[in-house]
């Protein structure tokens, strides 16, 4: 009798769930859902109230212009159902597409950079100045060649202050970092002074992971105030490093190349100008050139 009584409870519960699911079927987002997974009704009606969340989601997803007016219960991501090899149902929280455009920020690590410079797009570069087209072209070459044997050298981008040598870099690692390539864009007068400053504490940690990451931009090389240890203990081997283990690097300045070996030597003897001819060189093997002298876009 207990047996019989099973059957019974059993065959109500099913027709219960599956006048709920038909019940659900009604609404064109929920039935839109259902006609993706390929399984048996029988197991659909069995989530009917997980899927219908889903399809709640999703639907949120479709009229969402933004993570602020994300309406779900996880910010900037949708509760999805996915089948597994074995026809099973499982559930999981799938990123949005706003969140997977913030995503590749966290392959870029900024160090005393204007925050703007993280958002840096090559669509929104300013392209109307003709002093602008080598860099362009040179930028254009480096994002296209980086997966191939025939990937460029970095470049070492100079030129007048304030003409947006920041900006455009700093794109090109955005770009980059949308492949899931990580780079640090740092600032090389406060680098020089965190470095000073944490000698007691993490310095080889620090030193460590500047000399390693898959792409290192030096943003503003030569305005940094030079002493004989910032110059022969820290950039001669971080370059030196980063040349011989074929490590991509970027440098922006105002100083040509010429006026930063000057910048380089701190006295004038034979073995000072090698030690600064020695960076000129490492930056030589690891950046082509490139000038920019155009107006000054921050006034």
């Amino acid at each position: 009798m207990k047996k019989v009584d099973k059957i019974i409870n059993n065959t109500s519960l099913d027709n219960k769930l599956r006048e709920e699911f038909i019940n659900s079927l009604k609404d064109k987002d929920f039935k839109k859902l259902i006609s993706t997974l390929d399984l048996p009704e029988d197991v659909l009606m069995k989530y009917t109230s997980r899927l219908e969340e889903c399809s709640f989601e999703c639907s949120n997803c479709s009229k969402c212009s933004g993570l602020l007016e994300c309406k779900n219960n996880v910010r900037g991501y949708v509760l999805t159902p996915e089948i597994t090899k074995g026809k099973k149902l499982l559930f999981g929280y799938v990123a949005c597409k706003y969140t997977k455009l913030e995503e590749y920020k966290d392959n870029i690590t900024l160090f005393d950079i204007p925050k703007e410079i993280r958002d840096a797009s090559l669509s929104s570069i300013y392209t109307n100045d003709v002093n602008r087209v080598e860099i362009l072209k040179k930028i254009k070459s480096y994002y296209t060649n980086y997966f191939t044997e025939t990937r460029d050298k970095g470049i070492y981008l100079y030129g007048s202050f304030g003409s947006g040598k920041t900006y455009i870099i700093s794109a090109l690692m955005n770009e980059l970092a949308k492949k899931d390539v990580k780079s640090i864009i740092v600032h090389v007068p406060e680098m020089l002074r965190d470095l000073k400053e944490s000698l007691d504490t993490d310095y080889r940690d620090k030193f460590s992971l500047l000399k390693t990451v898959p792409i290192l931009v030096l943003d503003d090389i030569g305005a940094e105030y030079l002493t004989n240890w910032t110059r022969d203990e820290v950039l001669e081997p971080l370059l030196h490093h980063r040349m011989n283990e074929n490590l991509p690097t970027f440098f922006t300045s105002n100083l040509t190349m010429e006026e930063l070996e000057k910048h380089f030597v701190l006295q004038n003897t034979s073995i000072d100008k090698i030690n600064a001819r020695r960076i000129i060189e490492r930056i030589k093997k690891l950046a082509d050139p490139v000038a920019l002298i155009s107006k000054n876009i921050r006034s």
